[in-house]
C-alpha cells in the first residue's frame, strides 16, 4: 500500500505550483542540495514552499487522526517526520531561506480556503518579507 504513496507531485503541490506559475512566479522543484528536498523553491525570493500532506506530518486538524491499527507503527512514523520536518525548517532558516507551508487542509476538507486564496496567500507572503509562514484550513470561515 504504501509504496503508492506519493511524496512528490503531490495534488496540493501541483495546485500551488499552478497558481504560483499562472502569477507569473518561476521556481525549481525538489532541490536535491537543499535541506528536505523543498517542494517549490523559489530562489529569486530565497524561498522555498511546503505541501504538507495533514496524515504524514501530523497536522492538528481535522484530517488528522492517529490510526487505530498498527498504533506504535503510525506514532513513530509520524513523530519521526515531525522531527525530521523541523529539524530541516531549521537548517533551511539558518541556511538564510524564507519557509512557507502550505498545509493539506487548506486545500481539501471542510474548513478549505480554496485554491484562489491558498495561492494569493502565499504569493503575498513571498513579496513580504516574512521569514516564516503557514497556511491551514480555516476555523469557521475565519482567516
Amino acid at each position: 500500500m504504501m509504496a503508492g504513496i506519493r511524496s512528490a507531485d503531490t495534488a496540493p503541490e501541483r495546485t500551488i505550483r499552478k497558481g504560483l506559475h499562472r502569477l507569473g512566479f518561476r521556481f525549481r522543484l525538489h532541490r536535491r542540495d537543499l535541506p528536505g528536498r523543498p517542494d517549490i523553491v523559489l530562489p529569486r525570493w530565497r524561498a522555498v514552499i511546503l505541501a504538507h500532506g495533514c496524515f504524514w506530518h501530523g497536522h492538528d486538524c481535522g484530517l488528522f487522526r492517529w490510526p487505530r491499527t498498527r498504533a506504535d507503527f503510525w506514532r513513530t512514523k509520524i513523530e519521526g517526520n515531525r522531527a525530521r520536518d523541523a529539524r530541516d525548517r531549521k537548517a533551511l532558516l539558518e541556511r538564510g531561506w524564507r519557509v512557507l507551508t502550505v498545509w493539506e487542509c487548506a486545500l481539501k476538507g471542510r474548513l478549505a480556503q480554496g485554491p484562489e486564496a491558498v495561492v494569493a496567500q502565499a504569493a503575498a507572503w513571498l513579496l513580504g518579507g516574512a521569514s516564516e509562514g503557514e497556511i491551514r484550513g480555516t476555523i469557521h470561515g475565519a482567516g
